[in-house]
């Protein structure tokens, strides 16, 4: 079987020219899909390319034309169904918009997602989308300065003025306690990741936007409905299943545990559920449980599970037509969208038994 071809033997642009007989300068054009070409010596070019198995430069392309034709997206966690969900709807603004897109994931890393911009913008991607994670984001003001669009998904970033797409969570997460309220309940515990604290019951720390606001809005409606001490039952840095799982056993433990729980998002409640169950609660006749994003599971469980839709697949086909058109020259003052989150009722949710 014989080897492909290397790079230091891959097909030239001259030597495509020799095949079509034309000058270099002009199969560099047909070839890019940029300046003046005639249509008998675009086709020529382009049969001598295929002919010759020509593989395009697209860097090459970008340098000489100033765009790629290409959107970077970073996001935080790809096995995360909202960013999954997310990339979608930026994969299918990107397509509409004639532009592919190259994927980028930081495991909510500062470090890794500097790393990506900067890959990135070393492709020469023409624009890009971040979910950003906690901490500066002075990256992201140089890639806007040199000349490169951002356009943030889902997250804030501090001390800079972006264009982003988001939910309101700090009203939606209200509206979750106002819910379990109404039902009976006033030890409800918020168990979050998004957060940055040594101390898993601390409340004055710092984290992604996301994560901030989500417990902004379950103090605020704990402390309206008098609930004292709300920070007894609120447990952070718990992103992961099994820090959720973790978190929800120290819950259940203390002295007056809670009767609801409400989980920041859909990773998190896996593992709020899995300590609900080896403690031999059930849902809801024992404790309630609400989740943050519509996740397939939730629905198939028994019971099924009471949670916060977001329109994950629409924020990210938002985000892409922003960026592409702040490609295109939009000189609109950078500003947030905030789209509507969705309670979805299902049968997690029940009067506590005591």
């Amino acid at each position: 079987m014989g080897k492909g071809r290397t790079r230091r033997d891959q097909v030239s642009i001259p030597q495509v020219a020799q095949a079509a007989g034309v000058s270099t300068a002009t199969a560099g054009r047909a070839l890019g899909g940029y300046g003046s070409v005639s249509q008998e010596a675009r086709e020529r070019v382009l049969a001598a390319a295929a002919e010759l198995g020509y593989q395009r430069n697209d860097l090459a392309r970008a340098i000489i034309t100033g765009r790629s034709d290409t959107i970077g997206l970073v996001v935080a966690d790809i096995e995360n169904p909202f960013f999954a969900a997310a990339v979608r709807g930026v994969s299918d603004a990107a397509r509409a918009g004639g532009y592919e897109v190259l994927l980028a994931n930081t495991d909510e890393d500062p470090a890794r997602e500097r790393s990506a911009v900067d890959v990135l913008l070393a492709k020469r991607v023409d624009g890009l989308i971040v979910a950003p994670t906690a901490g500066s984001a002075e990256h992201l003001v140089r890639a806007q300065r040199s000349g490169c669009p951002v356009v943030l998904l889902d997250r804030r970033a501090e001390g800079v003025e972006l264009d982003t797409v988001l939910v309101d969570n700090d009203r939606a997460s209200a509206d979750v306690v106002a819910h379990l309220l109404q039902a009976g309940h006033r030890r409800i515990a918020l168990v979050t990741g998004g957060m940055r604290a040594a101390d898993p019951v601390a409340s004055d720390q710092t984290g992604v936007s996301t994560g901030r606001d989500r417990v902004e809005g379950f103090l605020r409606g704990m402390r309206d409905a008098d609930i004292p001490q709300p920070e007894r039952y609120l447990r952070t840095a718990a992103g992961t299943p099994e820090r959720a799982y973790a978190a929800t056993r120290d819950l259940l433990a203390t002295a007056e545990p809670p009767t609801a729980l409400f989980a920041s998002d859909n990773r998190v409640a896996l593992g709020v559920l899995r300590a609900v169950r080896e403690a031999s609660l059930r849902v809801p006749d024992d404790i309630s449980l609400v989740a943050f994003d519509d996740a397939d599971w939730t629905r198939v469980v028994t019971p099924a599970i009471t949670v916060v839709s977001q329109p994950a697949q629409a924020l990210g086909q938002r985000a892409g037509e922003l960026l592409i058109a702040r490609i295109a020259g939009s000189e609109e003052p950078p500003h947030s969208e905030l789209m509507p989150t969705t309670f979805v009722e299902r049968e997690s949710v029940a009067a506590p038994s005591s």
